[in-house]
């Protein structure tokens, strides 16, 4: 029996409502002290306020909610494959609790996404992870997800953000 047994008849899994953005910035802020990258989070409760629920608004969240208690999330939004000339879903950050984990949370979250991302028309559902978070590498194979070695992350931000955008956008002649 789990340590921290939780009767799943009081589980809740919703999306994510207004109320929700405080427990869903402090979920984040675990996330990023697990991923040892707590130093990049400049976010705020009317940023994610702003982002979620805002006009024209992209991302959507999901909670797990655990005798009253908002122990996991996800947060996602869509994307286009120019390939299969379809969106698809990415999962930007799934979190359940340490002590939460272990009930399946995780798991049922990823189900729900992947319920979404199938009504929704989807060609695709994925997500990216540490190359050096085994467990959930393995959590994710167990559930058919199949790793993409070949693709490489390239990202532009802060200072290389504002000097690229303000670089001339020329051709040559």
């Amino acid at each position: 029996m789990h340590p921290n047994n939780v009767n799943n008849s009081k589980v809740e899994l919703r999306p994510a409502t207004r109320e929700d953005v405080p427990s869903l910035l402090g979920l984040i802020r675990e996330l990023a002290e697990y991923e040892k990258l707590i130093h990049l989070v400049v976010n705020s409760e009317a940023q994610l306020e702003h982002e979620l629920f805002g006009a024209g608004s992209r991302a959507e969240a999901l909670v797990c909610r655990a005798g009253g208690t908002t122990v996991g999330m996800a947060i996602f939004f869509h994307n286009f494959s120019t390939f299969l000339g379809r969106k698809g879903l990415y999962l930007e950050d799934l979190y359940v609790q340490p002590a939460h984990r272990g009930y399946g949370y995780g798991k049922a979250l990823l189900v729900t996404l992947a319920r979404i991302a199938h009504e929704r028309g989807c060609g695709r559902f994925e997500w990216m992870v540490l190359d050096w978070n085994e467990p959930s590498i393995r959590f994710y194979e167990s559930l058919g997800a199949v790793r993409m070695e070949e693709w490489r992350l390239f990202r532009v931000t802060g200072e290389a953000l504002e000097k690229l955008a303000s670089t001339p956008a020329t051709t040559r002649d």
